[in-house]
């Protein structure tokens, strides 16, 4: 026992030193960009989480330090049945909706022993679990749901669609509900692992923490009779832990879906929020004609659009993808400026505007992770057989609607060529003489994208070539194809679509 806890503790703590260690690296590195782009660039201010100061345990370099005997003493608690994790560190985050979600930090060990009877529960009973429930697993993930839901949505021109949001799901779920669920329902529970349970909900008098591994299983044990009602009642459904979308053609089938939902509202006490789901809809093509006045053109789950001719990216989504596009552009290529005195570093001259090149590349970066273009383009043409995607557009492997790329390349477009005409007149209101017939503010609509990709910088061509949404789009589906969703997918998809 001891054995396995002191692995565990290493391996949680050194997750969390190295996660740490990054964001020093990083602000460090950001320190030095910012050098070389204004004088006077503001000092690094270093932040440690506020748990730190509450109790050592938080600390991740303390743990290591001390590993041994931490791991000595919980294995011990936990053969005598009397191991409790310590109080959590209660922090409060907003939600998009409004309100705030409550997310309790446990200390390392803590989680390291969450973390470790969670995988040995769901290594037990994932097989127990519906087949269309697609969180908190390793043998299914968010994109496995997507690709079943667009695959049914997109196959019918019309559809009948229900849509339900319960309110605070995880902090409401019946304690007597979810132990009858554990007894009845074939679930292979030791008695220690059940002591943990127990143990992790004895402070609360309803519901799950938010914050710990092991409450991902318990929410997928909660859903588990939802999910066989479903079944039984031959309703087809995709459910992400809470988000839960549900389809059929017959009328008679998505009402008998309502009443499954209100009954295991009822029984497990999570309220369904009325005011926030949109209840029972008939989704069809864009220019049919609808005999019911709920219909809609398209739904939304887990960071997608689907309709019933393709899969994009929702609104919602995109709002935040061009906000940081917009944000990388202003950084480099407007604040830079602004400031009076002057404090820019970096002038543009003779066709060489390094702060151009720098916003470029940085978007890259957000867009497609650690590829350049030219090793896009290779992996495009079948020269390199594989890549990584880390990007943001590698949270998006399975869209398939080409007009919002092209949309989005075209919106890009215009804002770079916005953010360069603004830095263009900030920089003649400094020096009236600045020369504005060089690269690249002699660029219009019509050029900007042949000049980038042909101009040469420090003797090479493309380096500045613009990136593109069309061209990580092709990159990801062909790579879905040859490779396989989770190949292409950005491994902490899970993290990004519950923030």
């Amino acid at each position: 026992m001891k054995k396995t806890i002191l692995h565990e503790i290493k391996k949680e703590a050194e997750e969390k030193a190295i996660a740490h260690q990054t964001y020093h690296n990083y602000l460090h590195l950001n320190y030095l960009r910012n050098c070389r782009r204004v004088k006077d660039a503001p000092p690094k201010e270093i932040k440690v989480p506020e748990e730190w100061s509450v109790d050592k345990k938080f600390n991740p370099f303390y743990v290591l330090k001390h590993k041994d005997k931490i791991a000595k003493s919980i294995a011990l608690k936990l053969l005598n049945k009397t191991y409790e994790p310590n109080k959590p560190f209660v922090k409060e985050i907003p939600k998009k909706g409004g309100g705030k979600r409550t997310i309790n930090i446990y200390q390392i060990p803590d989680s390291a022993v969450s973390d470790r009877f969670y995988y040995n529960l769901l290594s037990k009973n994932k097989h127990r679990f519906s087949s269309l429930s697609y969180a908190y697993r390793n043998d299914r993930n968010i994109h496995f749901g997507i690709q079943d839901i667009a695959h049914e949505l997109t196959s019918t021109p019309r559809i009948y669609v229900a849509e339900f949001d319960f309110s605070d799901f995880f902090g409401s779920i019946n304690h007597e509900y979810l132990f009858k669920q554990l007894e009845q329902n074939s679930f292979l529970v030791s008695d220690l692992e059940m002591h943990v349970i127990q143990s992790f909900l004895k402070p609360f008098d309803k519901g799950i923490p938010l914050g710990t591994s092991i409450s991902l299983f318990l929410a997928n044990v909660a859903c588990w009779n939802l999910d066989r009602k479903f079944e039984d009642a031959g309703i087809r459904f995709a459910r992400y832990a809470d988000d839960t979308i549900i389809w059929s053609r017959h009328y008679s089938k998505i009402s008998a879906a309502f009443d499954i939902i209100v009954d295991f509202s009822k029984q497990t006490g999570i309220k369904v929020n009325y005011n926030k789901s949109d209840g029972i809809s008939l989704l069809q093509q864009s220019g049919l004609r609808s005999e019911l006045h709920n219909s809609k053109s398209f739904v939304e789950f887990l960071g997608y659009r689907i309709s019933c001719e393709n899969v994009g990216i929702k609104e919602d989504a995109v709002h935040k993808i061009k906000k940081q596009v917009s944000y990388l552009l202003y950084r480099n290529l407007i604040q830079p400026i602004q400031a009076r005195p002057f404090k820019a570093m970096n002038i543009p001259a003779n066709g060489l505007d390094k702060d151009f090149i720098t916003a470029l590349m940085q978007v890259r970066r957000y867009l497609y992770g650690n590829m350049t273009e030219i090793t896009l383009k290779k992996y495009l043409n079948g020269t390199y057989k594989r890549l990584s995607f880390k990007g943001i557009m590698s949270f998006y492997p399975l869209i398939t609607d080409e007009k919002q790329m092209v949309e989005l390349d075209k919106w890009f477009l215009s804002t770079v060529l916005n953010t360069l005409n603004k830095r263009k007149k900030i920089l003649i209101t400094h020096n009236s003489n600045f020369n504005v017939n060089q690269f690249p503010f002699d660029c219009d609509k019509n050029d900007l994208i042949e000049k980038c990709r042909t101009t040469p910088i420090y003797g090479k061509k493309g380096l500045i070539e613009l990136p593109s949404f069309m061209r990580i789009y092709k990159a990801l589906k062909m790579g879905v194809t040859n490779e396989g969703i989770e190949k292409v997918m950005h491994p902490k998809s899970s993290i990004y679509y519950d923030e």
